[in-house]
């Protein structure tokens, strides 16, 4: 979707302008992968109008493969304006967020308007709960792609719960399509919210398909269940400017350490580290610290991580050897965790491919 930020905060019936940007949680984690080095297609609809130009161009520009992304002449691109505050665990609270996606171009996506071909070419293909509450073809699609099927690509599924979007469909859904799929990526908060699951375990207990299941537990950290290992990671300290695309960021650094083969814990450092990236800016999408820096952060000892500090900046390091700065060191008080978060939306190595 095209979003729109306020110039100034405010309720939305006072705010006077605002500044056009893009979101999008699939999109989100394609542009973060891209711009973190590795190859990614979006698979999507847009409308035939100047919002869909921009989206295309936009996320053509952070280096994903556009090419699989279809123009609808009769259905527009979605829209939504939100305030400058942050949501809270039920998609309200301090913030008003207002969705127009209802007859959009994705909200028609449908299994036959999607090559299977594109989508199994990468190793890894990203999905979303968002695209289920679009409609009830998205739903009959996401059904046909959490399948398990011989040959089909690790499926990677953030549940992604949004309240507002479910009013008229059972959130419950959302845990089948996990079943189906080898990585999900879900919120201890939505899992209370959509399932009644009072914490990390109880969503385990309640999915024990996925081979991999990493539940976000803010800033406390993340806990990763594969097989029959519990590992939990705390977050580093984050001064956080915005919450908007934290989510996003986390499943895109998660995938890129997985990708690279890395180890469980290093897997969770590098989501924590780039969701660190996206808290610290106003926007959905931020610039991930590069290759080197995040595996020099990954790799601290544990009292050297617990005492990280990230604040607004601290992606400019160019590499991992200075982690002065604004990568502080600090005696770890008045945490604001990074944590996975709730979203909304490059180095050197081989190139691997990820389709959203």
């Amino acid at each position: 979707m095209v979003t729109f930020v306020p110039s100034v905060p405010g309720p939305l019936a006072d705010v006077p302008a605002f500044h056009r940007a893009i979101g999008g949680a699939e999109s989100n984690v394609a542009c973060t992968l891209a711009r973190a080095g590795h190859r990614t297609r979006w698979i999507s609809r847009v409308g035939a109008d100047g919002f869909g130009d921009h989206l295309v161009g936009r996320i053509a520009a952070s280096g994903v493969d556009v090419g699989a992304v279809r123009r609808d002449p009769d259905r527009p691109t979605g829209v939504y304006f939100r305030t400058a505050g942050d949501r809270d665990a039920t998609g309200a609270g301090r913030a008003e967020v207002v969705y127009y996606r209802k007859g959009s171009a994705a909200s028609a996506l449908a299994p036959e308007l999607v090559d299977r071909d594109e989508l199994w070419s990468g190793r890894v293909l990203h999905l979303t709960g968002i695209t289920a509450a679009l409609s009830a073809s998205c739903r009959e699609l996401m059904h046909r792609l959490t399948r398990r099927e011989p040959g089909r690509p690790l499926v990677s599924f953030d549940v992604n719960h949004r309240p507002a979007l479910w009013r008229d469909a059972d959130p419950r859904l959302l845990a089948d399509l996990a079943r189906g799929c080898d990585l999900v990526f879900v919120g201890e908060d939505e899992a209370a919210t959509a399932w009644g699951l009072p914490d990390a375990d109880a969503v385990r207990a309640e999915l024990p398909e996925p081979e991999v299941l990493v539940v976000k537990q803010g800033a406390a950290g993340a806990t990763l269940y594969q097989g029959g290992e519990r590992l939990h990671v705390p977050a580093p300290a984050v001064d956080v400017v915005a919450h908007v695309g934290a989510g996003d960021a986390f499943a895109a650094g998660f995938l890129s350490a997985t990708l690279r083969g890395l180890p469980p814990a290093e897997r969770l450092r590098h989501g924590h580290l780039t969701a660190a990236a996206a808290l610290t800016v106003p926007a959905d999408l931020a610039v991930p610290p590069t290759r080197a820096h995040a595996d020099a952060l990954a790799a601290l000892d544990d009292a050297a991580w617990g005492r990280l500090r990230l604040g607004p900046g601290w992606t400019d390091a160019k590499d991992g050897t200075d982690l002065t700065g604004r990568t502080g060191l600090t005696d770890g008080t008045d945490r604001a965790g990074a944590g996975g978060g709730r979203g909304d939306e490059g180095a050197g190595g081989t190139r691997q491919e990820v389709r959203t």
